[in-house]
């Protein structure tokens, strides 16, 4: 019987499609651990294929391409070293031709001696959020334990542990530890919420778990690894990092009590604004490196949004990567034309200015005789005539974008997107946006936190990175003579919690007016974020952080005619 195990935590980032790639991944962290006498691989949900793979997991080709990987992949275990458990698609009828709706599976493969000796399938489907896995695959029935090396292993696939339906189900069939594999997107609290499911399951079973999570952005998702190891005890054995990649090769040991894992590498969570940031520069990254683009090219403004986006561009891609861009109007005040020159000095990134008002002059000359002399020559007029700012710093952008191959970083805030105050094809433009699901608050918050700490593993400057002045100053559009953001929308603090009230809480307009809010307020603002859906149904992808992203996460329809009890 074996009473001694060495298991590795492979905590790797897979790009969506590039099966190849991540095949070449996951042999690399096999050698890697062959190397240090691992006996056993683990790595997370679906990293043959990458995660989540929506539909293209109803492609027939891609599932061949996937299952080709996964046998290249047996085979490597031919040679007497570690054997592994990774993710992947599984196919109950190979011979299955579109449509595949519920015949392809979520799966757990256990490779070893040289073939897939078996596999476990994804019982608990989530269907909430950002996920509709029960739209592409076919749950699978409770799983028994896996025998790998005389040891009894529960596999659970990442949703199988939220409930304790699989945990009981392994433990009264005999399993000995329990793993799971995940690809278990970050969100604010998440680190915290997963160790508690994971205690409960270890005193529901009073067997060990071993939590392995991918790593990595994926589109507006974003991956925080955080992979983690509880004994029976519900002490943490093994805490791997946020936010990058790690392998951690782990000892184990058969007792009178069962299996216990020695202490490991702990590293303990960050806290604050520091995960969030991390988040921010993840899901960037990413974003730019795998779908190839050179760098990005952001609307400097000398506003608070575009020096925060630009300043987490430079710490995720390196100030090379950034280019920036001033475009003044007449409305552009000398403060703003310095702020923003001294965010791209404290940046160590280029600046050029190209002025919009020609744009201007041109399309008011060329819309008067259609509009009757509304879009005066002094440029004067309503929001007409401040859209057609937006939307010439908008073609100027993309102009740039085509020619250089950069790609458009939108910079509006969620308090922003969500009440609509944002120029559809203007300030909205873009392939990227990092801010997308932060509330104007915590674009302060988080500009202040970078002003004083350098993050891990950020490419920027140390120090100061956004000019004070930016941070104080009141927010402005610069669209008209005096403008400023709380002309048209309450103070952020106010739109903020109402806001979170409206879109995270679902809450009534008395439950916010319970809060101390004005009923009028409320009312305007729940209209304003209603009104505003067919904008952000057309807006570009963006970092997830909340538990109420705009996109998958909130599907509401654009024409809309509910506004509460009569």
């Amino acid at each position: 019987m074996t009473d001694t195990l060495k298991i590795a935590l492979a905590q790797l980032n897979p790009t969506m499609g590039d099966i190849a790639g991540n095949l070449a991944l996951l042999r690399k962290a096999r050698a890697e651990a062959a190397a240090r006498g691992a006996d056993l691989v683990i790595a997370s949900e679906m990293v043959i294929t990458g995660y989540p793979t929506e539909d293209l997991v109803l492609k027939p080709m891609f599932l061949e391409a996937a299952e080709s990987a996964l046998q290249a992949l047996a085979l490597d275990t031919a040679d007497g070293g570690p054997g592994m458990i990774v993710g992947g698609p599984w196919r109950q009828d190979p011979t299955a031709r579109p449509p595949l709706y519920g015949k392809v599976y979520n799966t757990a493969y256990v490779l070893d001696g040289g073939k897939v000796t078996t596999h476990r399938t994804k019982h608990d489907l989530p269907n909430y959020g950002v996920f509709d896995e029960k739209r592409v695959f076919g749950a699978g029935p409770l799983p028994g334990p896996v025998n790998f090396r005389d040891v009894r292993l529960g596999v659970m696939v990442c949703e199988d542990m939220w409930k304790p339906d699989v945990s009981e189900c392994l433990e009264e069939s005999g399993a000995e530890i329990l793993i799971v594999i995940n690809g278990s997107p970050y969100e604010l609290d998440k680190t915290e919420e997963r160790i508690q499911l994971a205690v409960q399951r270890v005193n529901e079973t009073s067997l060990p778990v071993i939590y392995v999570n991918q790593v990595g952005g994926q589109d507006e998702l974003v991956f925080d690894g955080a992979s983690f190891i509880l004994n029976e005890d519900n002490g943490l054995a093994c805490q791997l990092p946020a936010f990058e990649e790690a392998l951690e090769v782990t000892e184990w040991y058969r007792g009178p009590a069962g299996w216990t894992c020695n202490p490991a590498h702990r590293e303990a969570p960050a806290g604050g604004m520091e995960p969030i940031y991390g988040a921010l520069m993840l899901g960037l990254r990413d974003y730019v490196n795998k779908n190839r683009f050179p760098g990005v090219i952001i609307g400097l403004s000398g506003g608070i949004d575009s020096a925060l986006t630009a300043a987490v561009a430079v710490d995720a891609l390196g100030p090379q990567r950034v280019h920036t861009v001033m475009m003044p109007s007449p409305y552009t005040s000398q403060e703003s034309l310095d702020d923003a020159a001294e965010a791209a000095q404290l940046m160590g990134i280029g600046i050029d200015s190209v002025s919009i008002e020609p744009a201007m002059q041109a399309f008011n000359t060329m819309l008067q005789p259609i509009l009757n002399g509304a879009a005066a020559e002094t440029n004067a007029g309503d929001t007409t005539e401040e859209n057609i700012q937006a939307r010439s710093r908008g073609l100027t952008l993309m102009a740039i974008s085509n020619k250089l191959g950069y790609m458009v970083l939108s910079t509006g805030n969620k308090s922003e997107v969500s009440v609509g105050y944002a120029t559809l094809y203007g300030d909205m433009v873009g392939g990227f946006n990092v801010l997308k699901d932060l509330y104007k608050m915590m674009v302060f918050d988080l500009a202040r936190w970078r002003n004083q700490v350098l993050p891990k593993g950020a490419l920027g400057p140390a120090g100061r990175a956004i000019p004070e002045r930016i941070i104080t100053k009141p927010p402005s559009a610069e669209l008209k003579p005096d403008q400023k953001d709380e002309d048209s929308l309450p103070p952020y603090a106010v739109l903020d919690d109402i806001l979170k009230c409206l879109i995270e809480g679902e809450e009534s307009v008395d439950a916010i007016v319970a809060r101390g809010h004005d009923r009028e307020l409320v009312n305007r603002v729940w209209r304003m974020l209603e009104l505003a859906e067919y904008k952000r149904r057309q807006a570009c992808p963006g970092v997830k952080i909340t538990r109420r992203a705009f996109g998958k996460d909130r599907r509401y329809p654009i024409t809309n005619a509910f506004r509460g009890p009569a």
